[in-house]
């Protein structure tokens, strides 16, 4: 039967309908050969059809090889005959079609009985958990495992164990007894466990260890929004538990919130303060974005593929399956990094619950788990301050909190702050805090110099371009000059664009900084040049390489007119190239905050560094800054 449909449907035009019925979402033309073979007859013909079309333009999706023909005729012949044909396989997703479908769409390195791991390297979750080894708190601890741990199966130390796809699947199938989550077993799911349970042990042994720090918290949030507990296990898919991680795109901390979305739920960032790696304010964020997402689409797992993806592109997906509001079924028509966002939540939830049963143990990180609190602080206070007067050790104090981005707590009468302490500490700070605002450090901090360096953060602000708007109506708004403008984001055009963000100072702060502001690449020796007949200002920057710009800014020129005779300050280039600076990338940098520190723009970084949009950043890379 399966053989006459074949030719049928091979000789007919209506193959092409019902591939296209079968897709849904077609782009381009293409000519595949496709090859079947039976046991008396080989057929062979070329065919036009319509590419399914994914978010990602790096998706493959068909082959000129592609073995999987006889599946997609199958599928289409009949439904039931393919679930005739699998009904012995103990893996089996949501729909009876799922699989037939997800062989079209699958990626080359996820063939059928290939046994190959679907999880690249380069996925932004195997980043997270890479990541996890780098942060300066675990490089500073030799880590061991925890004194809680129990080899109750009395393995090997060296041994991993691995269980079959029926083990597997029950065990999962108790985890799903116990919550209204619709945990499932499946092929992706077990890539995922692959990645913690086998490629990434040493790392999963670190999460299991910070989960003793964040679960409890966690679990006290989720349960007063009365939402399934197993949500805290997300925190391990989108951070691996690092308070300071950040992704390519710009999220932060351990819930991974992009800038506007963290601002929906109250978390603020500013030059000193990023609440979005705050873990108590982040958490309570999540939640409710969480719920929110559940309320709109009344399914966990479409809520999760949201929280990855956004709301958008859930619902593109869910109109290109036909209006199907189940993952699985969605599933193929979500971004890449999407595909893999609720099999790697199940697995995670498996793993760490069943990680003795993996021979997988808690890495004790040498802190507190169990005895943090928080204070209230009224006054400017620095962790040197802390350490210091306190003898708290530094990396507890950043650990614990890695929202205060240069270990400066803003804090005042009027927007009191909080910090986490270990409990041993609490007492002294409440009994010493009038003194610990007053102390000064070996470094010469104090509440002066803190208050100092706050008015000066206090008079930066970052400018987003918005349409229609120029350097001239930014000038006039924040009533500083175009040059200034250029100064401070080193432009060497007038050409800006809707988005790109520049930073400005308010008047006040204005003359300090220009006064000040000679490119870190120049001397810091002024010279004097004295006007030639002939000369303007094009030739004169070009005779000491710099912009007529900075001449401009240098000599406070409101044109481009000179006089023969007239004085003028200029700074040459240096010849020292100890003024080159180089940034290596950490864990969490982007090009953006890369851009802040060193007073450059994110245009010049890429420039230098022969950089694109779509470049994701390694860390230990060097990049050139000036």
């Amino acid at each position: 039967m399966k053989r006459k449909a074949f030719k049928i449907l091979l000789s007919s035009s209506l193959f092409t309908l019902l591939l296209t019925t079968s897709c849904s979402v077609l782009e381009e033309y293409t000519s595949v050969i496709f090859k079947k073979e039976t046991e008396d007859i080989v057929v062979e013909d070329t065919l036009s059809y319509e590419a399914v079309t994914m978010d990602y333009e790096s998706d493959v999706i068909l082959e000129e090889d592609a073995e999987f023909t006889g599946d997609v005729l199958d599928s289409i012949y009949s439904v039931s005959d393919y679930e005739e044909e699998f009904a012995d396989v103990e893996i089996v997703d949501t729909l009876a079609h799922y699989d037939s479908l997800e062989v079209v769409l699958q990626e080359r390195i996820n063939r059928e009985n290939s046994g190959e791991a679907i999880v690249e390297e380069s996925d932004v979750m195997m980043n997270m958990i890479d990541d996890l080894a780098d942060i300066p708190y675990f490089e500073q601890n030799k880590l061991e495992p925890s004194s809680k741990s129990e080899n109750i199966y009395n393995y090997p130390a060296d041994y991993v164990p691995t269980f079959s796809d029926s083990v597997y699947s029950e065990r999962i199938a108790k985890l799903r007894q116990q919550t209204t989550i619709e945990l499932v077993y499946n092929k992706h799911v077990k890539s995922f466990i692959d990645v913690y349970a086998v490629r990434k042990r040493e790392h999963l042994c670190k999460i299991l260890g910070l989960a003793d720090i964040y679960f409890p918290m966690f679990e006290q949030a989720l349960d007063k929004y009365n939402m399934p507990l197993e949500l805290k296990y997300l925190a391990v898919v989108e951070s691996a538990l690092n308070p300071r991680a950040g992704s390519h795109a710009g999220a932060k901390g351990l819930w991974q919130f992009m800038y506007a979305t963290g601002k929906t739920y109250k978390l603020n960032v500013t030059t000193l303060v990023d609440d979005r790696m705050d873990p108590v304010k982040a958490t309570e964020a999540a939640c409710q974005h969480l719920l929110d997402l559940y309320k709109k689409y009344d399914d966990w797992f479409l809520a999760l593929a949201a929280y990855n993806s956004g709301g958008g592109n859930v619902n593109k997906a869910i109109r290109r399956a036909g209006g199907l509001k189940n993952y699985w079924a969605i599933w193929p028509f979500l971004p890449r990094e999407t595909r893999g966002y609720v099999p790697a939540f199940i697995a995670v939830n498996y793993v760490m619950n069943y990680s003795q049963e993996h021979n997988l143990y808690p890495t004790d990180p040498g802190i507190m788990a169990d005895g943090v609190d928080s204070v209230t602080v009224h006054q400017p206070l620095h962790f040197d301050q802390l350490h210091e007067m306190l003898n708290i050790p530094m990396e507890d104090i950043k650990f614990f909190n890695p929202q205060y981005k240069a270990s400066i707590i803003p804090a005042n009468e009027k927007n009191p702050m909080s910090l986490r302490l270990p409990e041993d500490y609490i007492d002294d700070f409440i009994d010493n805090e009038k003194e610990l605002y007053a102390f000064k450090t070996k470094k010469g901090i104090d509440r002066e110099k803190l208050e100092e360096e706050m008015k000066k953060v206090s008079d930066r602000s970052v400018h987003i371009v918005k349409s229609g708007e120029n350097l001239g109506s930014i000038a006039k708004k924040y009533r500083i000059s175009v040059n200034q403008i250029k100064t401070w984001n080193n432009l060497k055009g007038t050409t800006i664009y809707p988005g790109q963000k520049l930073i400005v100072y308010s008047s006040g702060a204005a003359k300090v900084q220009n006064n000040s502001s000679k490119p870190a690449s120049r001397s810091t020796e002024q010279s004097i040049h004295v006007v030639k007949s002939g000369e303007n200002l094009s030739v004169i920057a070009k005779k000491y390489k710099c912009s007529v710009s900075d001449l401009k800014e240098w000599n406070n020129l409101k044109s481009t007119t000179l006089k023969v005779g007239q004085k003028l300050k200029v700074y040459p280039a240096s010849t020292d190239k100890n003024n080159k600076i180089v940034h290596t990338v950490k864990s969490g940098d982007n090009l953006w905050d890369i851009s802040k520190k060193y007073g450059v723009s994110v245009e010049q970084i890429m420039r230098l560094n022969n950089l694109d949009k779509k470049t994701v950043l390694k860390i230990g890379q060097k990049l050139k800054i000036n």
